[in-house]
């Protein structure tokens, strides 16, 4: 049902062409809010902002880049005058980019930086641009989407784990920042886990036993089921909308229970050693 929760605002998406980005673009634009879409796929982002219709619009937006940051901000005070939230998505995990092993030893610099470039530096881009823009208008609220793997070490994905440990560390200085200079720019770091995305595609395949893969993995998950999108998206909701106003630097997990502790039975001791093995269950 829509609230309008958010009407009036205005709200960039970093890599909303598919996934939690899309999810959340919607669902902000559900609630009220002007939504910027932004990709690097073109098409799929402009498709999605298609979808959404006229609360929406599409521009380009390579995170790694300062000047695409430069100009994506600069069109969008031009088109609507103000930015009042910002979602900074966009993230790649090292793996379905082919960069090849991730893991301490075998992870190549290359690979290490290229995953740092999108995830860490991309996050830092946004918030120096999101808080020239929100700061014109005002105040607003920047939501860094981190991950499980900012909180945990993850032996196969080191780069990855890092990047978000990053995001997570860096929210928290911006929040304190703004609030120094008294800005009344708010920052707060999201860290999904087990969320049913595209990234699980190629493990998970469209045949028929998807079903059945996604019941194994769910069985190590405390609420015993993945998470979708819009669990994530409506978890940003929240931080995006004035509900939220007096919330600056927490890390709100969004896993199913996974980061509570072991759900299984000390009397179970090789299942309870398992499941405080960080495993390989993300999905942002």
């Amino acid at each position: 049902m829509l609230q309008n929760r958010l009407e009036g605002k205005v709200a960039l998406v970093t890599g909303s062409a598919q996934g939690i980005g899309k999810e959340t673009a919607i669902i902000l634009a559900r609630e009220g809010a002007m939504v910027v879409v932004s990709d690097v796929n073109d098409s799929l982002g402009q498709s999605v902002a298609k979808e959404i219709g006229k609360n929406a619009i599409y521009i380009h937006l390579d995170v790694t880049q300062e000047y695409d940051w430069q100009h994506c901000c600069a069109e969008i005070i031009k088109h609507y005058g103000k930015l009042d939230i910002l979602v900074n998505n966009a993230g790649i995990t090292g793996f379905l980019e082919g960069f090849g092993p991730q893991d301490p030893e075998n992870a190549s610099l290359t690979s290490w930086r290229q995953v740092h470039a999108v995830n860490s530096d991309g996050v830092f881009l946004g918030c120096k641009y999101g808080i020239k823009a929100m700061k014109q208008s005002g105040g607003g609220s920047i939501i860094n989407i981190s991950s499980r793997s900012g909180l945990v070490g993850i032996p196969a994905a080191a780069a990855y784990a890092a990047s978000k440990a990053a995001v997570r560390n860096h929210t928290k200085s911006v929040a304190l920042y703004c609030c120094q200079q008294e800005y009344h720019i708010r920052c707060n770091s999201v860290h999904p886990a087990a969320i049913l995305t595209p990234l699980w595609d190629p493990m998970l395949g469209n045949g028929p036993d998807r079903d059945e893969k996604m019941e194994a993995i769910a069985k190590d998950i405390p609420m015993k089921k993945l998470g979708m999108p819009a669990d994530v998206g409506n978890a940003v909701l929240f931080l995006a909308s004035d509900e939220s106003k007096y919330i600056t630097g927490i890390e709100l997990t969004i896993d199913g229970g996974i980061l509570a502790g072991a759900a299984a039975s000390p009397t179970k001791p090789e299942k309870w050693r398992q499941m405080l093995t960080p495993s390989s269950i993300e999905g942002e």
